[in-house]
């Protein structure tokens, strides 16, 4: 199996930035994807970015522009780069690594990301 050791989140003021790592270890051949999804106080979970090999992302509209994903595939870490946030980022952030032939998928335990004044 795979696990995903998450870190990066925390504290930060509008306007500020944060970087969130997220790295794979375990049984990691053939991850197709990697990225975060966040899940705000009261609402549903959702994608924010994806990656597929190490040049392929996909971020979501709420944060084009401002988020940038990349991935490392010899330290199968991926990392979310988050630039000017707004308290509406506010959320957890959870790590997902999908391996499609497996039909698996797999999460990071979370991390706090607080964009308060």
């Amino acid at each position: 199996q795979v696990q995903l050791e998450e870190s990066g989140g925390g504290l930060v003021q509008p306007g500020g930035s944060l970087r969130l790592s997220c790295a794979a270890s375990g049984s990691i051949f053939r991850i197709d994807a990697m990225g975060w999804f966040r899940q705000a106080p009261g609402k549903e979970r959702v994608l924010v970015a994806s990656i597929t090999g190490e040049s392929r992302s996909n971020v979501a509209e709420s944060v084009k522009g401002r988020f940038t994903i990349s991935r490392d595939g010899v330290k199968n870490t991926v990392y979310l780069q988050m630039n000017s946030l707004r308290p509406e980022d506010t959320a957890v952030y959870y790590c997902y690594a999908s391996q499609i032939w497996s039909g698996k998928n797999y999460w990071g335990q979370g991390t706090q990301v607080t964009v308060s004044s």
